[in-house]
């Protein structure tokens, strides 16, 4: 493995680059960049190698969704790295009578990190699953943690039945996957040591739920924004809610207002608003509910939206707009007065493909373990709710509306941009501060992901499944804000009404890739105040 000591926050390279949380999953994907792998390897491995290095973060029971630029297809892809709900209709019932626990197994969606990988691996990328994850076994091998043993037997075994099994590469990757859950015949060992734990543990999943998960591949959603096409994953994520943000900052000057002047925070913050009041009255897992998002990004609903924004006053109102009757304003829009774990993983290579992914998990040790796995669980079914007739609402196999929300730019059909952000409800945000540090104001990811950042909680808490949403709301109005942006300015936003709040570190966690078109060049970074590193090769 390369040596950790020469990873660094940023990195310059004509040949490849990964930008992540863990200095050691960031090595584990420049050795294999090194051995010759693409990035959709990389990726796999990298993601891995975080569930090590980041764990609490991240894990193996947790979940990643994933965009990929396919150079050879020149198209992009979402992978959908999202476990789901129990399929048992009297677990739904449970959880509708009793709300979504917080610190046991119930919020536990299935574990989907594993497919996502091999997945990835199997349709994108070139080596096999023994190859990429051998930087994450090593890594286990050499800590200290009593989970780490368990975890490299699963991997193990994974690696087993992939040597065992005759046929392509992609067969023998498939294989590996289905040992874990259970599927098409191989030793189910894996998925019966875990469905023992979820009963052991008072869990609704069951090896039923294993076996029958998938990572589909999608087509991602995607907007024009000043002569970019920015891709983020569906509505079973919150991703195109950015892409709203960025149809309504269409209307503004932003670069004539200034990086971080008054005008400028105030504008984005109330477009970001907008946007998140949409995302939690109409966003969910689109193979269950209707998601209008045709008319959500539509030019007619963009511009009876955009004059709610006005730029002497902040909104105190959650304001989603009514898509039915396109109309503003939606009846009964929330009024309040004023009152998270994931990681992060971009990989450029020099044959053009390009992969952004956001790992998470939220990992809980209450309960410790899934029996001899070493597979941790985390609590994204809590980012469904019991809101009945809510498009998020909890319905047996159904995706939670989740965060977890990478994004991929191109420019002129080419990629340019891979964003992947830590933090909640902060992601897009952050997100949408490194987007336009580098849009508007030219900004390189070594400079944008230092850059000073904003964000509201003005919005519904995703990770409070409370059937009463107005419940879950956060502060109106709210605005955390670097304390690098001047006190002038800072001053003249709170006249405007924000709820202003200061804020001397890392706002959210992000990294960042930029690939120069003309000479070839990544230039990779990832904030060094929250822990981010990257690398190049």
């Amino acid at each position: 493995m390369p040596n950790t000591q020469e990873i660094s926050w940023n990195a310059v390279s004509k040949t490849g680059a990964v930008a992540a949380g863990g200095a050691k999953a960031v090595a584990a994907g420049i050795e294999i960049l090194e051995a010759g792998g693409n990035a959709a390897d990389a990726a796999a491995g990298t993601i891995l190698a975080l569930n090590v290095t980041d764990h609490g973060a991240c894990s193996i029971g947790g979940e990643v969704p994933l965009l990929i630029f396919d150079a050879e297809k020149q198209e992009v892809k979402s992978l959908s790295g999202q476990g789901r709900a129990p399929l048992s209709q009297d677990a739904t019932d449970w959880y509708m009578e009793n709300d979504i626990p917080n610190g046991d197994i119930k919020m536990a969606p299935v574990p989907s990190v594993v497919d996502l990988c091999t997945t990835t691996l199997k349709l994108y990328g070139t080596m096999t699953f023994e190859e990429i994850v051998a930087p994450t076994l090593a890594l286990l091998d050499a800590g200290e943690a009593d989970w780490h043993p368990n975890l490299a037997t699963t991997l193990r075994r994974m690696v087993e039945e992939e040597r065992g099994t005759s046929g392509s590469r992609e067969e023998k990757v498939q294989a590996a996957s289905d040992r874990f859950y259970g599927r098409n015949g191989v030793n189910s060992d894996i998925a019966d040591a875990l469905e023992n734990s979820y009963i052991e543990k008072g869990g609704f999943l069951r090896k039923s739920d294993l076996t029958a998960h998938v990572t589909l591949v999608e087509d991602p959603v995607s907007v024009e924004y000043r002569g970019y096409t920015v891709y983020k994953c569906g509505t079973w994520t919150q991703g195109p809610y950015l892409c709203q943000a960025l149809r309504l900052l269409e209307g503004f000057d932003l670069k004539a207002m200034g990086n971080c002047s008054t005008d400028y925070v105030h504008a984005v913050t109330e477009a970001l608003k907008l946007a998140m009041a949409d995302r939690d009255a109409y966003y969910g897992d689109p193979e269950f509910v209707d998601v209008p998002l045709s008319v959500l990004l539509s030019d007619a609903y963009t511009d009876i939206r955009r004059p709610l924004i006005d730029m002497q006053k902040a909104s105190h109102e959650a304001r989603p707009g009514d898509v039915e009757n396109m109309q503003p304003l939606k009846a009964g829009g929330v009024f309040r007065p004023g009152t998270g774990g994931t990681t992060t993983c971009a990989v450029a290579d020099r044959w053009g493909n390009v992969v952004s992914a956001t790992p998470s998990a939220n990992v809980y040790h209450a309960g410790g373990m899934l029996g001899p796995t070493g597979v941790s669980y985390g609590n994204r079914l809590r980012s469904l709710n019991t809101t009945a007739g809510h498009p998020n609402c909890i319905q047996p196999g159904k995706r939670p509306r989740i965060t977890l929300t990478p994004t991929l730019v191109l420019k002129d059909g080419s990629p340019i941009l891979a964003i992947s952000v830590a933090g909640g409800d902060l992601q897009d945000q952050a997100t949408m501060n490194l987007l336009l540090d580098f849009v508007e104001f030219d900004m390189l990811p070594q400079d944008a992901v230092i850059a000073p950042r904003f964000a509201t909680s003005h919005h519904e808490d995703s990770f409070d499944p409370n059937p009463n949403r107005a419940q879950t709301f956060g502060q109106a109005g709210s605005l955390t804000i670097n304390n690098s942006v001047g006190e002038s300015v800072q001053q003249e936003l709170a006249k405007r009404g924000h709820q202003i709040r200061g804020h001397g570190g890392a706002i959210a966690a992000p990294v960042m890739v930029y690939i120069n078109k003309d000479d070839g060049t990544f230039y990779a970074a990832g904030d060094p105040g929250a822990g981010r590193h990257a690398a190049g090769l």
